[in-house]
């Protein structure tokens, strides 16, 4: 790979480097709005800073590196347009509604077809495409007759049809700045110190108001119709769930989120095989936005407690290591609800009360909330819920109070 010597940084572009489109961001049309365009050199044209691919971006890298990639390569995107539309929905045009995701990046291929002809780097930060899901828990519940095949939803063999979304986040950093009620030249010193100044032109080049950051964004699971979520007439069930690797996969008994989402599954379902529609969000933010490695650290703090794991400590201990109980920030989640033009959420499978306030204060109406029935929390998890439920958590029970927790508890692991 033949590279100069000499490194251009990206904050002083070449006075000769083209000049590319404006963004117009809330524009109604993606030929209004504009293509988002990221360049990894001085020399190209952009209009946003960071890079294609979420957290993806740096494998890239390596593989440029290695030589398996070549640097210059663009994706061919024939046959690659979206299995199902979605959109274009009034939200998408309204003031600050959507500042997290381009609300054009599923159709960036086609939009802008005759820009990828011409030589722009413009790729979709959205793709969509139609799967089938096979759960363990959903077979059983076959098996038992809580849940029944129709052939279009659930079929015979326990495979739920799904229309299944990814999505990369693109930060529209004024309109985030506005909605997390921080200054953004604030916001933007911050997020160049706080990623080892790997992206300078956020303090050096405030007209790039786009960022594409190098983190890992949503994926959707649709049951029904995706052309009626926008239809409040249409009921719609839904959780929005935030990744937690050792549960979701591996099935760990110390927390609910396994459980939760199953329950959370079986209930789009059911609301999709009775004329309306399901949507499980699933939001890459493993361990509260505070990383996997911070999460083990806190599971041994609670373990290796003298008093034992309480529910009275549950929180305090994410604190003590994290420097903070949950960086989530859920004021950015209803993003992709407007997205898909959801006006009304009518089953909520969740009992956060920080996701259905952020929900709520975005203007979706909000209806029946679900929590996770007593049966579904494993032995080790009653601390997390109790916790959960003292803090403002909903329950269709007694809330519980810091008080009440002193003996909730849960098993010392001799292995911590």
């Amino acid at each position: 790979m033949n590279q100069p010597r000499h490194v251009r940084l990206t904050s002083h572009p070449s006075a000769a480097a083209p000049k590319a489109p404006a963004l117009d961001w809330g524009a109604a049309s993606a030929a209004a709005r504009g293509p988002v365009i990221v360049g990894s050199r001085p020399d190209v044209a952009k209009n946003a800073v960071g890079t294609y691919g979420g957290a993806y971006a740096l494998f890239r890298a390596l593989a440029v590196s290695a030589g398996t990639l070549q640097a210059g390569h663009r994706p061919d995107l024939t046959d690659t347009a979206p299995a199902a539309a979605i959109g274009p929905h009034p939200q998408w045009s309204e003031a600050n509604r959507i500042v997290s995701l381009d609300p054009f990046g599923h159709v960036a291929g086609q939009a802008f077809a005759d820009q990828i002809a011409a030589g722009a780097d413009i790729r979709p930060t959205i793709a969509i495409t139609k799967a089938r899901l096979t759960l363990p828990e959903v077979i059983s519940a076959i098996a038992t007759g809580t849940l029944k095949p129709d052939g279009k939803v659930l079929l015979a063999a326990g495979d739920i049809a799904v229309t299944k979304v990814a999505v990369d986040p693109v930060w529209h950093l004024p309109g985030i700045a506005a909605r997390l009620k921080i200054d953004e030249r604030q916001l933007r010193r911050t997020l160049f110190e706080h990623t080892g100044g790997m992206y300078p032109e956020l303090v050096t080049r405030p007209d790039l108001q786009v960022f594409l950051p190098p983190i890992a964004g949503h994926t959707l699971y649709i049951m029904g119709d995706p052309a009626t979520l926008a239809d409040p007439a249409v009921p719609l069930a839904a959780r929005v769930h935030d990744e937690c690797n050792g549960s979701d996969v591996f099935g760990s008994d110390i927390c609910t989120c396994r459980p939760y989402l199953i329950h959370g599954i079986e209930a789009c379902i059911e609301m999709a095989q009775a004329g309306g529609n399901g949507l499980i969000v699933y939001n890459r933010k493993e361990g509260r936005a505070l990383g996997e490695v911070t999460k083990f650290l806190v599971y041994n703090a609670r373990k290796r407690n003298p008093a034992g794991d309480t529910a009275d400590a549950y929180f305090a201990r994410t604190e003590c290591v994290a420097g903070v109980q949950d960086a989530r920030f859920q004021e950015l989640m209803p993003d992709v609800l407007h997205w898909l033009g959801i006006r009304r959420i009518d089953r909520f499978v969740s009992m956060s009360n920080d996701k259905h306030d952020a929900i709520a204060g975005q203007g979706i109406q909000m209806g029946e909330r679900v929590a996770i029935p007593e049966e579904l929390v494993p032995d080790d998890a009653r601390v997390e819920i109790d916790a959960k439920i003292a803090a403002g958590y909903f329950t269709v029970g007694t809330p519980l109070t810091l008080d009440g927790l002193r003996h909730t508890k849960g098993r010392k692991l001799d292995d911590a």
